[in-house]
């Protein structure tokens, strides 16, 4: 069985996250994204997991579905996506991981285990290190990983040279993040054996943030078990996510004005911008940093990484026109509805059909299964630019801040 799921997603308690964030709404949402799970993220705030027990139940070993009384009653013909236990956590360094659980259960004894404030935010403070983090979640049978695994704020690569300085061994998976893909991270040696994720990390339940990064994965049930399976076994099929040069952090820039630096500037200004903001390295040189090799050295269990971006943030790039604005919404919805759900679109859909509705939109999806776009790079917390001719300052951050 392939499925396309989204490991790491925020719920509604959780700093800067949408107050819509909550699985009545994620799981019709996701289910038009094109997913077929979806993260609950945040299973160890007390508030969040009280809300997922109200409104889903177990449909099978770990995996949980909407309750009858809380879906869509206009789309009870169509099964939503559904649900598996996530949290992101903090630990001591700073450094942030990605946990799945197997069970409700599970996640109220490790509750109890860790150290911290489990409800201050989504995102749990943990006073306990990378090490002693795994070997609770491993006692119980959850799987772990790096999140973000190379961003300049809160990553292990931030805080270390190698993941084994972080757990003393390697960990079940590395969740890539936008600013880095498969040919970047597979510069780095350690890097070889281990699987890597994309997920979204959304703090929105709308399609244009729900999924915008994703894993093809091949189950033999949709269980938990065959989740984790499918991960520690490396069958990802493929991992869905940004360009990384349309990453908020993928060059070295200033985090206030947002000026890109060369690293060796940068360092002789001691990452200080002369506007006062502070200079953050970026991933792309953080990765130079820690590689063996120049070019990437694929193993043989990796998949494809195949770049996209949210329909939404297509069209309304292609139109200079808001993502929730009518027109925006008019042609998604009419692609959506004629080829399912939006990944279907973006990846699968036959040319000639797409241009039907809109050639134009049609063309850049087409650049982006070609990887012909021109971008300019992002950096410092700006995300990336797409250039394109007809539309030259209608660029990506002006699309995601609008």
């Amino acid at each position: 069985m392939i499925i396309n799921a989204d490991l790491h997603i925020h719920g509604r308690y959780s700093m800067a996250t949408s107050k819509n964030m909550s699985p009545t709404t994620m799981a019709p949402q996701a289910k038009l994204k094109g997913l077929d799970l979806v993260a609950t993220g945040d299973a160890l705030h007390q508030k969040w997991l009280a809300l997922v027990e109200e409104t889903t139940e177990e449909s099978s070993d770990g995996i949980f579905s909407l309750k009858h009384s809380f879906k869509d009653q206009e789309l009870l013909d169509n099964n939503e996506s559904q649900f598996i236990l996530t949290t992101e956590v903090e630990d001591i360094k700073r450094v942030h991981h990605l946990i799945i659980f197997p069970s409700i259960e599970t996640v109220k004894i490790i509750r109890t285990k860790l150290k911290g404030n489990m409800d201050a935010d989504g995102r749990p403070r943990i006073t306990m290190d990378g090490k002693e983090i795994m070997e609770i979640v491993h006692e119980y049978g959850c799987i772990i990983g790096p999140a973000h695994a190379f961003t300049p704020w809160t990553s292990i690569y931030k805080t270390y040279d190698s993941i084994k300085d972080c757990y003393g061994k390697m960990p079940d998976f590395l969740e890539l993040g936008l600013s880095a893909d498969s040919e970047m991270a597979d510069t780095i040696e350690e890097l070889q054996n281990i699987p890597f994720l994309t997920n979204s990390d959304a703090h929105s339940p709308w399609p244009h943030r729900l999924g915008r990064e994703f894993n093809e994965l091949e189950i033999s049930k949709l269980t938990f078990e065959g989740v984790k399976n499918a991960i520690l076994n490396k069958h990802i099929k493929a991992n869905y996510g940004f360009d990384p040069r349309l990453g908020k952090y993928h060059l070295t820039a200033c985090s206030k004005c947002y000026t890109q630096y060369a690293i060796d500037d940068a360092l002789n200004m001691k990452m200080k911008c002369p506007c006062g903001g502070r200079i953050k390295k970026g991933v792309d040189y953080r990765i130079y940093e820690l590689s063996k090799w120049e070019k990437p050295h694929h193993p043989i269990h990796r998949p494809p990484y195949i770049h996209i971006l949210p329909l939404a943030e297509i069209i309304s790039i292609t139109h200079g026109k808001g993502v929730t604005t009518v027109f925006v919404q008019k042609i998604w919805k009419e692609m959506v509805t004629k080829f399912n759900n939006e990944i279907t679109a973006l990846i699968h859909a036959p040319m000639e059909d797409l241009k039907i509705i809109d050639s134009k939109v049609a063309n850049v999806i087409n650049a982006f299964r070609n990887n012909t776009l021109q971008i300019k790079s992002g950096g410092g917390g700006k995300y990336g630019e797409i250039i394109l001719p007809e539309n030259p300052n209608n660029t990506l951050d002006m699309i995601l801040k609008a």
